[in-house]
């Protein structure tokens, strides 16, 4: 792929997403099984706008099957799946589009995932992009049935061995994923250098108080709660503790995090990078605040067992212990935040679920919202 970004003065290579790989050579498959002719690539409009022109690979026909295959390029951004094939074999069914997982692509084994347990680890958006691509194949034939596409990935149940999936209950494979199609490239010092700039930037339009995001999930959040915030937060990604230092360095006086618990909730015991690949601990700190909050010992040992914090949300809610949890872990994250901070500026945090809304605030965040509010407005 030939899309570059810039991160710190550094030119990095986009790559494409295991989602827009398995798309594409869906699109390629249906075309060779509506049409009988080879087809040697597919384009590919990603949900982020991109137009991709993918080479297809590995084309095979069996029986009423046509299977091809796309190799994944991550461009400048380390990733595990980089250089897999990624195939998708198709068949014509009765009606509808059915996307089931084969070879090296996981099922999910924990509720409070993208997809429901027992089904196979391809997330929304790349379904969704599978079924455009082949339905557009059949509107192209006026063919007016449906497509059986099954995503499959030979060596991914070796790869998945080395990511987080077997922790979060994916088994068997790896997970077929992406939201916009595309990746964008994130070496720490880029993303460091980014969050610097734009902090500085806001200081030097001698802003005094400071509103970190977390990721893209913060952002959408962001709109409904502070909409005039949109274009004036600073996203962190996972670097939190950076995000402060630089805000500290930068001599800004007050300074709010937004984030979606199950990245905040690793502030709880003072994790300040969120990245999975640095540490875990979420479940760890849930059962330590359900300890405290008085969760029953019964519940709390089915809280490790959770892939994910809004599926242990859940179990705490259906229990009537949410909230009391939730508020411990606030608790803990502003005595974290503070010692970090060391009283040189005030900071808090807000975080949220798309379930159950806001989650908690730490005792000082309505009045930075109040400050942040008339100092942006």
């Amino acid at each position: 792929m030939s899309e570059y970004i810039y991160r710190d003065g550094e030119m990095l290579r986009c790559g494409y997403t295991t989602g827009s790989c398995a798309a594409a050579a869906a699109k390629a498959a249906a075309e060779m099984l509506m049409s009988g002719e080879m087809v040697s690539e597919a384009v590919l409009v990603t949900p982020g706008g991109a137009v991709l022109t993918l080479e297809i690979l590995d084309v095979k026909r069996t029986g009423d099957y046509v299977s091809c295959a796309v190799r994944k390029d991550g461009g400048d951004d380390p990733d595990v799946t980089n250089g897999l094939l990624i195939y998708s074999s198709v068949r014509k069914i009765l009606n509808g589009v059915d996307i089931l997982g084969g070879k090296g692509v996981g099922k999910v084994t924990k509720a409070g995932l993208d997809r429901p347990v027992g089904e196979a680890a391809i997330n929304s958006v790349p379904r969704k992009m599978i079924a455009e691509a082949v339905s557009d194949i059949a509107r192209k034939y006026g063919y007016d049935g449906g497509f059986e596409v099954t995503v499959s990935v030979p060596c991914g149940e070796d790869i998945a061995a080395k990511t987080f999936n077997p922790r979060l209950g994916i088994v068997g494979g790896i997970s077929i994923l992406g939201t916009t199609g595309i990746v964008e490239p994130m070496s720490n010092s880029a993303v460091i250098g980014t969050i610097r700039a734009e902090e500085k930037m806001r200081r030097a339009e001698g802003k005094k108080s400071l509103l970190l995001t977390v990721g893209n999930y913060s952002k959408s959040f962001l709109a409904d709660i502070m909409p005039h915030m949109l274009d004036k937060s600073v996203m962190c990604s996972n670097f939190i503790g950076d995000g402060i230092d630089i805000a500290m360095e930068l001599g800004f006086e007050r300074l709010l995090i937004i984030g979606h618990i199950g990245k905040l909730v690793k502030l709880g015991a003072g994790i300040m990078n969120t990245h999975s690949s640095m540490a875990d601990g979420r479940m760890e700190v849930l059962v330590t605040c359900g300890v405290s909050a008085g969760v029953s010992i019964d519940v709390l040992k089915m809280l490790p067992d959770c892939a994910t914090v809004d599926a242990a949300l859940e179990l705490l809610d259906n229990v009537g212990m949410r909230e009391k949890t939730a508020a411990v872990l606030m608790e803990r994250i502003e005595y974290y935040l503070k010692a970090k901070a060391k009283g040189v500026m005030d900071i808090g945090a807000v975080t949220f679920s798309y379930k159950y809304g806001i989650i908690g605030k730490t005792s000082s965040a309505d009045d930075i919202i109040g400050e942040i509010t008339e100092e942006y407005k």
